[in-house]
């Protein structure tokens, strides 16, 4: 309240001033606000099954509605040539293939992707996981420390590790590095697989 007589009592003795701010209205309350009654219902609104960003659309003309009736009593296989002939008469761009090189397409990768399973089959497997099938329970403590010697894990994560048989110890290794910790393994009291 200070503050509006301030600026009122500022207008008043700087007339150039009351032409570049205008007249100082304050507005206390809203006059035209209502206050909602507490026991009524919100209203429920009805929307339509689907979203139209353009709105209702007029009716299609009698022309349309013979030229879709004469396109459906087409035999599939020249409703089929439709979309060409109808692009190649609009001169509209051919659509151009998208390349999927790089992507990971997943279930779905379609032709690129089974020829790419192809391609992966041919190839000869060099990375292998070492996995620890079953082990001696009076072994257990030596299986731990192989287990720690090749994964340097700490001993808790190598000893919750061990007793989740059967697990992967080691992923992505060489054929030869494989062998050589599924004898360790061996060695200690347990029995490894390579897969």
């Amino acid at each position: 309240m200070k503050f509006i007589a301030l600026a009122r009592s500022v207008c008043a003795h700087h007339p150039a001033l009351r032409e570049i701010t205008g007249p100082l209205q304050v507005r206390y309350f809203q006059h035209d606000f209502v206050p909602r009654d507490p026991k009524t219902k919100p209203i429920k609104y009805k929307y339509p099954l689907y979203y139209d960003p353009y709105g209702p659309r007029p009716p299609p003309s009698e022309k349309i509605i013979e030229l879709a009736e004469r396109i459906a009593a087409l035999p599939p296989e020249e409703r089929s040539q439709i979309g060409s002939a109808l692009g190649y008469k609009l001169k509209h761009p051919k659509l151009q293939p998208i390349s999927t090189e790089g992507m990971d397409l997943g279930s779905q990768g379609g032709e690129a992707a089974a020829g790419a399973a192809k391609v992966e089959e041919k190839k000869e497997k060099t990375a292998f996981d070492v996995k620890l099938e079953k082990f001696d329970a009076a072994a257990k403590i030596k299986v731990i420390k192989e287990v720690r010697a090749f994964t340097n894990l700490g001993l808790k994560e190598a000893k919750d590790l061990v007793e989740k048989v059967p697990c992967v110890l080691k992923q992505g290794v060489t054929k030869d590095e494989a062998n050589g910790i599924i004898e360790k393994i061996k060695a200690a009291g347990g029995v490894a697989v390579m897969e």
